[in-house]
């Protein structure tokens, strides 16, 4: 079997020698580029690496170019590499931000090296990978969240709805309903409390889609 070409983009010198290590000792791979920033793996590249790495394990917080803004700059030097992310990090906006960059896995730094191993293997057959704590968090983004029954919001809260939507203000709300200004401010609280939301815009979002 011929040996997978990794690369490994880490800043930190413990964990880079403790992967550099790990990788060197197995013959499934061949461990070609070792840098610690995108910057660095950008100029080795210049240098032309042979061979060209299939895998890239990149870390997302790094000094100067993050691993986040760098997956962009890495795809147009090398369009076929596969970017796994390595990362402490494990917030949804992050995980989102680095697999819409165009990285295809992204593992949790408490991975084993037994995992990492892993996910190498599947990515390199086509597949990608992901941590389970990770995983979770890709299904709980895409599970849609229950509708709010139309019965959550009285008749006049509904009405205020409409009247936002339709483009008014608070003032011409309460002038088209025939309240106070402080009443329409007092209901729109109440309407953001049921509707887990905390903004006009969110609550606009959420009539025209459907779910109110």
């Amino acid at each position: 079997m011929i040996p997978v070409p990794i690369a490994i983009i880490e800043d930190d010198p413990i964990v880079r020698k403790s992967l550099s290590t790990f990788l060197e000792a197995d013959a499934a791979f061949s461990l070609c580029s070792v840098a610690g920033s995108v910057e660095e793996f950008l100029e080795n590249c210049e240098l032309s690496i042979t061979p060209q790495p299939s895998i890239i394990l990149l870390d997302i917080q790094l000094p100067g170019v993050s691993g986040i803004e760098g997956i962009p700059l890495i795809k147009e030097k090398l369009p076929e590499v596969q970017i796994i992310t390595l990362t402490t990090f494990e917030e949804s906006e992050k995980v989102f931000a680095a697999l819409c960059a165009g990285a295809c896995s992204y593992l949790s730094k408490r991975s084993s090296l037994k995992q990492i191993r892993e996910a190498l293997i599947i990515v390199s057959r086509g597949g990608s990978y992901m941590t389970p704590s990770i995983a979770r968090k890709v299904v709980e983004h895409f599970s849609e969240k229950p509708k709010v029954p139309t019965s959550a919001l009285s008749p006049r809260q509904l009405e205020i709805v409409n009247a936002l939507v339709d483009g008014m203000s608070y003032k011409l709300v309460a002038d088209h309903l025939g309240i106070s200004i402080d009443t329409v401010r007092s209901h729109i609280k109440k309407i953001y409390q049921v509707l887990e939301i905390n903004s006009k815009g969110e609550l606009i979002k959420k009539s025209l889609k459907g779910e109110i």
